[in-house]
């Protein structure tokens, strides 16, 4: 018995120490990430700043009028807080976008990154010139994002599309062209679009129709895309042999 609770005692330590590690490394990140952005962005500091003071006079104003400032004004140092850390992952994000817009494999980098229950299959079709199609299964229907070239992608949508209706009935079909022509969808637009699209099936219907579409997977017309958005400069001579390597 004393050797289990050992046990037990040892186990609770390791995985505190785990936690007490993970949320350090994640505290790291968090610094780095901050500096990176506020050599960047100059606005970013007068931003969280502002936001931080705006919140601490607000409150503390409202509390002068019903006698209890210093009690509202903790409240509106962790309120002007939160909006400074809010107005910082905006603008993190933002410029992360605006680095990766452009460049091929960003779009499928974007679907990686949706919240929620999508699946999702990265460069379904594609050319050599790193033209991609992905196809996304969601509460919508089926979403097929194409990138590149519209000329090029203009038929991959067109045939991806045709397979796939033969196998999904009356379920929706969606197309997605990325980039910031007309008609087209921004990178930074992508996620947002594909959230505010209707919820017309069930979880089940997505198994369902996944598990149609898996033998699709297996064809893919073209190369497979590398992982996330391409360097600004990479060599297309490069990137074809590392596509041909895999």
């Amino acid at each position: 018995m004393a050797k289990g609770s050992k046990t037990d005692k040892e186990a609770k330590a390791a995985a505190k120490a785990a936690r007490k590690q993970a949320s350090k490394e994640r505290r790291t990140q968090l610094w780095q990430a901050f500096q990176i952005q506020r050599k960047e962005d100059k606005a970013l500091l007068p931003w969280m700043i502002g936001a931080l003071v705006a919140s601490i006079v607000v409150f503390f104003v409202i509390g002068l009028i019903f006698g209890i400032e210093w009690f509202l004004l903790p409240i509106g140092i962790l309120v002007g807080v939160l909006a400074a850390f809010i107005i910082f992952g905006r603008r993190v994000q933002k410029s992360v976008y605006k680095k990766a817009d452009g460049q091929a494999g960003a779009a499928a980098w974007a679907l990686d990154n949706l919240q929620g229950a999508w699946r999702v299959s990265q460069a379904v079709a594609g050319t050599t010139q790193l033209d991609a199609l992905h196809r996304v299964i969601g509460r919508p229907g089926v979403i097929l994002v194409g990138e590149g070239n519209p000329g090029r992608i203009k038929p991959l949508m067109a045939q991806e599309k045709k397979r796939v209706a033969r196998l999904i009935g009356d379920t929706p079909i969606y197309e997605f062209t990325v980039g910031n022509e007309e008609g087209q969808v921004p990178l930074a637009q992508l996620q947002k679009q594909l959230n505010k699209l209707p919820r017309n099936i069930d979880t089940k219907r997505m198994d369902a129709i996944e598990g149609r579409l898996s033998a699709l997977s297996t064809k893919k017309s073209g190369p497979a895309m590398p992982k996330g958005p391409l360097p600004a400069g990479a060599k297309m001579r490069s990137v074809q042999r590392t596509m041909r390597r895999r």
